[in-house]
């Protein structure tokens, strides 16, 4: 049994993994002041510290406890929200991680496992983007992240051990429906069954690399097991393309009830499509068969509707 710290343990990432840890018989504790997330998520039995990992005082709290390894999932992860208050974004994302990092030299935690974005890249051809590639993000979300990337390099000569999981368009079951400014799929699939109607901002043509929650679970508990993750920034996602009008496609089937679709607006600082080239995630942590799209929004809407209907009645 190792002792693991998570932050944004009350989110829908963070609970999924703390949940997964705890399976494997692990001790755990989480940070989360609980801004986008519900405490209900965060599972019994575990330490739970309410604060905000931006804040030096939150620390305090664990400066004297040991852990195996850090996973800094925490943030403000929304890039329409980040042009609301960038400097909240900042805080959420880069002061929080340089706070974590100083932590983690402090308590001597080297092992230090980072939820970056594929938002760090920008706009880019249609061709599947590599690590490698220029990054250029668009939203104040996406350069937070790039910048917690850097100081993740720098610490790295330091001691620490890091490894940066550059996420794509995770969706499944657990994720915030009532947040309609985060998650694609979910703000659409949370828009059919209440309203049924779905408000698309941008165009039907945008696509994105959907990777199913479970199965970036997996590489985040993989962090922990292959060392030649170590020191690597990699694309967590499935190296397919999905156009939106696909996902609204395959929602609407499984609904099998009458919804319109309205495409107008746009949102600020978002791209037309990216996916991911997945080389170096196959190359490090092998070949696996990844959850199928359909099978994933099955699941997904499955898991919704049943919490709508536990919420109604």
């Amino acid at each position: 049994m190792k002792n693991y710290l998570v932050t944004g343990g009350a989110g829908f990432i963070g609970s999924c993994l703390i949940r997964r840890l705890l399976k494997e018989g692990h001790k755990v504790t989480t940070i989360d002041n609980l801004t986008t997330g519900f405490k209900s998520n965060i599972p019994k039995n575990i330490n739970f510290i309410k604060g905000n990992c931006g804040d030096p005082k939150t620390y305090k709290k664990i400066a004297k406890t040991k852990f195996d390894a850090i996973f800094h999932v925490a943030g403000q992860s929304s890039g329409e929200i980040s042009f609301d208050d960038p400097v909240y974004d900042i805080n959420a994302n880069t002061t929080s991680t340089i706070l974590l990092l100083k932590y983690a030299l402090k308590s001597r935690c080297k092992r230090f496992i980072f939820a970056s974005t594929m938002s760090v890249y920008g706009s880019k051809p249609d061709k599947p983007v590599k690590e490698i590639d220029n990054t250029e993000p668009e939203s104040f979300y996406g350069n937070s992240k790039l910048a917690s990337e850097n100081y993740l390099r720098i610490y790295q000569k330091y001691g620490i051990k890091y490894t940066s999981l550059r996420l794509f368009n995770v969706y499944g079951p657990g994720q915030n429906m009532k947040n309609l400014k985060q998650g694609m799929v979910s703000i659409y699939l949370s828009q059919m069954i209440n309203n049924g109607k779905i408000h698309v901002k941008g165009s039907p043509l945008r696509y994105r690399d959907f990777v199913y929650i479970d199965d970036v679970i997996y590489y985040f508990m993989e962090c922990l097991r292959n060392k030649k993750s170590i020191g690597k920034t990699i694309n967590i996602g499935t190296g397919k393309k999905t156009y939106v009008h696909q996902i609204i496609k395959i929602l609407a089937a499984l609904h099998k009830k009458k919804i319109s679709v309205k495409y107008s607006g746009s949102t600020q600082g978002d791209i037309n499509g990216i996916y991911a080239d997945v080389i170096l995630k196959e190359k490090i942590f092998g070949k696996r068969m990844l959850t199928k799209l359909s099978d994933g929004l099955l699941s997904m809407y499955k898991s919704s509707m049943q919490y709508i209907s536990y919420e109604i009645i």
